[in-house]
């Protein structure tokens, strides 16, 4: 039997969208649980994290915005439940025409005196409103009376709350239906909706809290498979697949050799951030090969790398390895691209053409864009992790429908090239070939700066080349290509996401330069681990 701590670890990790919600709760009430009864427990929850979160005197006066359906009947009840515990609680349900459920909490709450207004101007007084409009499911845009009002709600400066999903948000790409509300906080009932994690929701969902309404994991599963294809990442499943601890007999010859290629005179930080990030990483040889001019400083900064001195162009960019190089067995992954400008095309191309597993990113996409990305990739029999940012996957794959939904066109770009692709943004999302995918729900805006993409490459190289590293040298490629899992790309993605929290945390939300995010790295993962370590021992 699975234990209570573990059951929500995994529903932690489940994303439905509307229709998978749409059949669990089906399943649910078809096994006998009546709907008054799910909608009671639902209110209960609700009405105990919003005490807990706006907790009396202040604020005291509570506004509670009513729809038509379900979500409005959860809104009730919650009305009900905050007036028993004290708060002054007003409602407006600008419609006439309700579900029956919904009509009868309204009934009731009109007999203990809740005042209920058609008119959202009585709410203006309110310390906090609780959005109750619409919740998961809603496919039309808002028109009137709601979308008129919801734009004046959004001109206030309460705190706002949303049920379930801020109302006008759709439920699966997160898209606004027209107008949406702004909410503060959003209180997520049963399961993560997909929408909240979509990147186009941010400014609408504010804080993202799940609240688990112990939906039985038989009738989760049944709808969305034993290993669902969509799931959120956590920060216990991110550790557990981090190469955090070592056989007392390693060595570094076993922890993994990562080759970085990346740097050029003009853009010399790339180099030398791209190695800071791979040697957080624990990996334990790392190889770079970049101008010969930029060693010197590499040296000095990276003592313990291994710098390749490559021929330049004069404007300072690689030409070619040196003539006693090769790529041959002797590296477990390669991290290519990072300030290498579009003068390496040649480099990238033998790096393209070897057997190596790569994570690709910055010069090096830009250079595959131009080779022809679906047909070039599909060539390769080696793990490839490609990493872009949104400019660079529309180069990529110039007709992909990420403006439409980010989720499906990572899913279809990864199905298209055989490659685990990484978009970033706000909302990491990372496919691989088999439609398995990761989202990444926590970031800050303060790692918009040039280089964090770097250290991420570094940091992702140096966990493909420890993955690598653990494999009999015999390993097939398919076993090979298997090692590398969208979850192990989820964890370097978690990792360095934390490490961005952290420092902002430390020092300004204005932004965290790529060089301070790299002596985060370690801070931040010792931090997560005992943090994960407090709360199992204390479970």
């Amino acid at each position: 039997m699975i234990s209570p701590q573990d059951r929500l670890e995994q529903i932690q990790r489940i994303i439905v969208t509307a229709e998978q919600m749409r059949s669990i709760e089906s399943r649910v009430f078809a096994a006998g649980m009546p709907i008054a009864a799910l909608m009671e427990k639902v209110a209960s929850k609700l009405a105990h994290r919003i005490a807990a979160l706006y907790p009396l005197p202040n604020p005291r006066r509570v506004g509670i915005l009513v729809g038509p359906g379900h979500n409005g009947g959860d809104a009730l009840v919650v009305a009900r439940e905050l007036h028993f515990k004290g708060y002054e609680v007003m409602l407006c349900c600008p419609v006439s025409k309700l579900k029956e459920l919904t009509e009868g909490h309204l009934r009731y709450a009109t007999s203990l005196e809740i005042p209920c207004h058609p008119q959202i101007e009585s709410l203006q007084t309110c310390d906090l409103l609780i959005d109750g409009l619409f919740g998961f499911g809603l496919e039309r845009s808002l028109t009137d009376p709601i979308a008129p009002l919801i734009e004046q709600v959004n001109h206030w400066h309460q705190p706002i709350l949303s049920i379930d999903l801020p109302s006008g948000l759709h439920t699966d790409t997160g898209k606004v239906l027209g107008v949406a509300i702004r909410a503060t906080q959003t209180l997520c009932l049963g399961l993560w909706k997909l929408g909240l994690l979509q990147e186009e929701a941010l400014e609408h969902v504010g804080s993202a809290e799940l609240i688990d309404l112990d939906l039985p994991l038989t009738d989760v599963l049944a709808v969305v498979g034993d290993s669902p294809l969509v799931q959120r990442g956590t920060a216990q499943a991110a550790i557990a697949t981090l190469p955090l601890s070592r056989p007392p007999t390693t060595h570094k010859y076993k922890m993994g050799h990562l080759l970085l290629v990346c740097g050029s005179r003009r853009y010399a930080g790339g180099a030398l951030l791209t190695g800071l990030g791979a040697r957080a990483s624990g990996v334990g040889m790392l190889s770079i090969a970049a101008p010969e001019s930029l060693k010197p400083a590499l040296s000095a900064q990276l003592p313990e790398a291994l710098i390749i001195d490559c021929p330049e162009t004069p404007e300072g960019a690689i030409t070619a390895f040196p003539s006693s190089f090769s790529l041959d067995s002797s590296f477990d992954a390669i991290a290519c691209g990072p300030g290498l400008t579009s003068d390496a095309t040649a480099i990238v191309e033998q790096i393209l053409a070897s057997q190596c597993p790569l994570v690709l990113d910055a010069d090096g996409l830009n250079i595959l864009a131009q080779q022809g990305t679906i047909p070039t990739l599909q060539n390769r029999q080696a793990p490839t992790i490609l990493t872009p940012h949104l400019g660079e996957f529309k180069r990529l794959f110039p007709d992909s429908t990420v403006t439409e939904c980010r989720v499906t066109a990572v899913q279809r770009a990864a199905q298209q090239t055989g490659a685990i692709v990484l978009l970033k943004g706000a909302r990491v999302a990372i496919a691989d070939a088999q439609g398995n995918t990761r989202i990444n729900p926590e970031s800050t805006p303060a790692l918009a700066r040039g280089g964090s993409g770097d250290v991420l490459t570094g940091l992702m190289g140096g966990l493909v080349a420890q993955a690598i590293a653990k494999l009999p040298k015999e390993t097939s490629e398919d076993l090979r290509t298997s090692s590398i899992s969208v979850d192990l790309i989820q964890s370097g993605a978690w990792w360095h996401a934390q490490a961005g929290i952290l420092a902002a945390q430390e020092r300004t939300e204005l932004g965290v330069d790529a060089y301070t995010l790299t002596q985060f790295l370690i801070p931040a993962l010792r931090q997560q681990v005992d943090a994960a370590d407090s709360k199992t021992f204390s479970n």
